[in-house]
């Protein structure tokens, strides 16, 4: 998780279906037509959840490494389940094996469905409409995205192959949901699609983002995906992440990444050759920080520290590999 927001993809407009949803009844759905996604002042449904409120917040994050100081993204301390060196070297035999287990064919079929993921959008706002975010907001989102992975925002970084399409648009008016507690429970009701189907909870926490791993699909898939605090979307109002670049590196986690500085100052930090290792996370923009002994700057600007937004700009070509591999692996 992270103290503040964390950040996602481009869209389908024709095909984006609207659903304004009240708890314990089924969602009423709607298609708008391209320009309905595009106009902020379309109608909205304005149904309310009449769920319980008292339900306890859920603690599913563990922290990381202890020697590992994350204080960045406005004091986010975690924002994702915690992993060890012993699991990260477990998990890395495993998608070797998925791998070599999948024939050449297969992968390229996978690499095909990457350039193209739905994402299912479900915005979880207050009673009130509090987080209620406009359709032009979501697709901001999705926009920049899509230029992230395309590598569009630096000279220096990579176009990893992924590309991101709005599949659909859930609206819930249930403040507790909003705050993120049930969350385990609203997930398993809402979530749409398969392990390719990107899913992505909009919600008001003391965090900016917490997205799950690729590799625990198969053991929790009703849970698989990324929140995200709606107020770090593209013109959202958090001061410094408020590009959307918090969905941005929650689903670079979705699709196998670890932060820049997992495990600290060690060779195998984040199991990526070209991302230097990084002793910890990055608070703003220091240029020219090195907070490890090992050979290269820290890598600020890359999408996985934890920066502020402005300062962010690039994937790296190893970080592109890896996340091709893992999507072959366990989501292709």
């Amino acid at each position: 998780m992270r103290t503040t927001p964390w950040r996602s993809l481009a869209l389908s407009a024709a095909g984006a279906t609207l659903a304004l949803a009240s708890l314990g009844s089924p969602a009423v759905a709607m298609t708008p037509s391209a320009g309905e996604v595009e106009n902020e002042s379309a109608p909205v449904s304005t149904s309310v959840d009449v769920e319980n409120e008292s339900a306890p917040v859920e603690n599913e994050c563990v922290e990381p490494d202890a020697a590992v100081r994350t204080t960045g993204r406005g004091g986010q301390e975690h924002d994702h389940r915690g992993i060890g060196a012993a699991e990260q070297a477990r998990i890395a035999k495993q998608t070797r094996a998925l791998l070599a287990r999948k024939g050449g064919s297969q992968q390229a079929v996978a690499a095909a469905a990457a350039s193209s993921i739905p994402v299912y959008v479900h915005v979880m706002a207050g009673k009130s409409g509090a987080g209620d975010v406009s359709n032009a907001q979501i697709q901001s989102q999705i926009d920049v995205m899509n230029q992230h992975f395309a590598g569009a925002e630096s000279g220096a970084a990579d176009d990893t192959g992924f590309g991101f399409t709005l599949a659909g648009v859930d609206r819930y008016y249930n403040n507790t949901w909003h705050q993120d507690r049930a969350s385990t429970k609203y997930r398993s009701q809402t979530r749409q699609g398969g392990a390719d189907a990107l899913n992505m909870w909009l919600v008001d926490f003391d965090y900016l983002g917490i997205a799950t791993f690729p590799w625990d699909y198969a053991s929790n898939p009703s849970i698989d995906g990324v929140r995200v605090h709606y107020d770090s979307l593209p013109g959202g109002g958090i001061g410094n992440y408020d590009e959307g670049k918090t969905a941005t590196h929650e689903v670079g986690h979705w699709l196998g990444l670890y932060h820049t500085f997992q495990g600290g100052c060690t060779t195998t930090n984040d199991y990526v050759d070209d991302t230097p290792a990084q002793g910890s996370a990055t608070t703003g923009c220091p240029a020219g920080a090195d907070t490890c002994s090992l050979p290269g700057l820290d890598p600020i600007h890359n999408y996985m520290d934890y920066s502020y937004d402005a300062c962010m700009d690039q994937f790296t070509p190893g970080q592109g590999t890896r996340m091709s591999q893992a999507w072959t692996a366990y989501r292709g």
